[in-house]
């Protein structure tokens, strides 16, 4: 039995407290307050992490300062930033505390017996008591840098608190199995309503079923899918229900329906995706699919409450629109160039970065398409599965049964793997997994939420990953965004401004002629139709790894690139400018350069 080693000794004022936390049967609002040896705790663990050279000093001092301004506990910071993983996280507290695991096999089968014990106290803390033997208290925690709750549990049955780590969701699950919440006069409503939802239920599905809604839903779906829409937004306010869909990447207001149709409207989608037309109060995901003009469309559908309702989102996943090849996406002869000499080599990484809705899965597939083959494995992990590839081994993660990125990647190195995609590196673990797959001799293909493409190496770094690391595995990084095409019925030429040839550091030419959007019936007034890529690609040469070693920041690994011929991003924008495929204002948009 291991004691705790972060236990500490209590004034009388601070037991008579203890002893009104257990007492209480409403939690006061001091229990959310950080104790002051819980906070020097927590200061003491961030040095420690760094002599373990588990954090970077500075990365420490980051997140010091984000647990100052939150409030929140360290280990709820270092979890949130993607610093390690959970599992990483309970083991580093082991050791630095000097305790022991929490079995299975350990949880109690009755509850402890200690007097005027509050159940939501352990419940605010996470902490489990296991048993009560002799001179001492057996608990389980999730947190010890906590020590809160074990010093009033002490002080409450006057012995000795030995503690044990054990996963939240283990504590969870053993919690309300031993301590299940009161019923309330609230509780009691919220049933009451809940019963009150499942007898409506015929009725809605009823008002599902009009043959009106029927039609209007397949009437907006329809026109959704041919004006080659990505999104349907269903949005109540309080008097109307808006219809908004996304078009060239930004979205418009299409049409406007009483209030009174929205719970019809909403009801028909739920039948459709499959979801549970009674559950108003919680998010819930669905997929459905449409046959329209012959052919099937499927549908991603997310409902979400808000204050006049609920709002509903269908993503249009119309495989016959999506163009898996690199000529149509954008990538011109020098880009093609270095990302195929990548993809040929048998391991190593390239990832794809931007912001969300900049087409990077879409990049990945079509450089899955261009390596399938029926002498390659190629798995995949994806949130959510979006298109099916055929020849290719997908699999969609499920993080409410513990099955995530790096679970996942780590099964898939035991399936004699060629070829690995992983649909985003979030944190630590997936990164560090992901570096292992490219090591042990795999392709491995991801996506980063970065701005930049030189911005990947440095978001990594501060995940933790050691530089010599990446700069062996890292092949090719590419940046990306999309931006809308002019309509070539009714683009018409035009000037830009003085000033923004000086921003922009180009020359002007009178022989040159740019293009400016205009409108017409084709492109319903907008100007422009379809959209297409911007990007650019960092290669990892001997001069990028050098300064990726040296711990530069992006802007220097960016410069270094650009020394050694990389075209960034709005480099990329300006030759589609002056190629007449769009305008120099809506490359300035999407690279946030305005």
């Amino acid at each position: 039995m291991a004691q705790s080693s972060c236990c500490y000794v209590s004034s009388g004022s601070k037991k008579r407290r203890a002893s009104t936390m257990m007492k209480s049967s409403k939690i006061p609002s001091q229990i959310v307050e950080v104790p002051l040896e819980s906070a020097s705790r927590s200061a003491s663990f961030l040095d420690w992490l760094v002599e373990q050279r588990r954090l970077e000093a500075r990365v420490a001092e980051r997140v010091g300062r984000v647990q100052a301004e939150t409030a929140d506990r360290l280990t709820s910071v270092l979890l949130k930033l993607g610093l390690m993983s959970e599992p990483d996280l309970a083991s580093l507290l082991r050791e630095y505390c000097s305790l022991e695991s929490l079995l299975p096999e350990m949880l109690p089968v009755s509850r402890v017996e200690i007097s005027d014990l509050n159940a939501e106290f352990l419940r605010a803390h996470e902490v489990l008591p296991l048993r009560l033997v002799h001179e001492r208290l057996e608990i389980a925690c999730w947190d010890p840098l906590d020590t809160f709750a074990a010093d009033a549990l002490g002080f409450a049955v006057e012995r000795t608190v030995v503690r044990y780590i054990g996963t939240r969701q283990l504590i969870r699950e053993a919690m309300e199995s031993l301590y299940p919440r009161e019923a309330t006069p609230a509780t009691e409503a919220i049933q009451g309503d809940r019963v009150s939802e499942e007898e409506e239920v015929d009725r809605l599905k009823d008002l599902a079923s009009d043959a009106p809604i029927i039609r209007l839903m397949q009437r907006l779906i329809n026109e959704a899918v041919s004006l080659k829409a990505s999104d349907i937004h269903l949005e109540p306010s309080q008097h109307t229900l808006v219809v908004r869909m996304r078009l060239d990447g930004l979205l418009r207001v299409m049409e406007t329906h009483p209030k009174d149709l929205a719970a019809r409207i909403i009801s028909r989608i739920k039948v459709m995706a499959g979801l549970d037309i009674a559950e108003r109060r919680l998010p819930q995901d669905g997929r459905m699919r449409v046959a329209i003009d012959g052919k099937d469309v499927d549908f991603r559908v997310a409902s979400s409450p808000t204050l006049h309702g609920e709002s509903v989102v269908l993503r249009i996943l119309d495989r016959q629109e999506v163009s898996l090849d690199f000529t149509a996406l954008g990538f011109d002869g020098e880009a093609q160039r270095i990302l195929r000499e990548a993809l040929r080599r048998p391991y190593g990484i390239v990832l794809v970065t931007g912001p969300t809705g900049s087409g990077k899965t879409t990049t990945l597939y079509a450089a899955l398409r261009e390596i399938n083959a029926p002498e390659r494995k190629i798995l995949t992990v994806e949130d959510p599965v979006e298109y099916a590839l055929e020849g290719v081994n997908q699999v969609a993660i499920r993080p409410q049964i513990g099955l995530g990125f790096a679970q996942t990647l780590r099964s898939f190195l035991r399936q004699d793997p060629d070829v690995l995609m992983v649909g985003e590196i979030r944190d630590r673990e997936t990164a560090e997994t992901a570096i292992q797959a490219a090591l042990t001799g795999h392709l491995l293909l991801s996506t980063l939420h970065t701005n930049t493409a030189a911005g990947a190496v440095t978001r990594l770094l501060d995940m933790g990953i050691d530089d010599f690391l990446l700069a062996s595995t890292l092949h090719v990084i590419v940046g990306q965004r999309l931006v809308r095409k002019l309509c070539l019925v009714c683009r018409e030429p035009y000037s830009p401004k003085e000033d923004l040839y000086a921003r922009l550091g180009v020359t002007p030419d009178a022989s040159e002629v740019w293009y400016g959007a205009r409108s017409c019936a084709q492109c319903r007034g907008t100007g422009f139709r379809g959209r297409t890529t911007v990007l650019e690609i960092l290669r990892m040469t001997d001069a990028v790894r050098s300064t990726i070693l040296s711990r530069a920041d992006a802007h220097r690994i960016e410069a270094v690139a650009v020394e050694g011929g990389m075209r960034t991003m709005l480099q990329h924008g300006i030759e589609r400018v002056r190629n007449g495929v769009t305008t120099l204002e809506e490359v300035l948009r999407v690279t946030s350069l305005s």
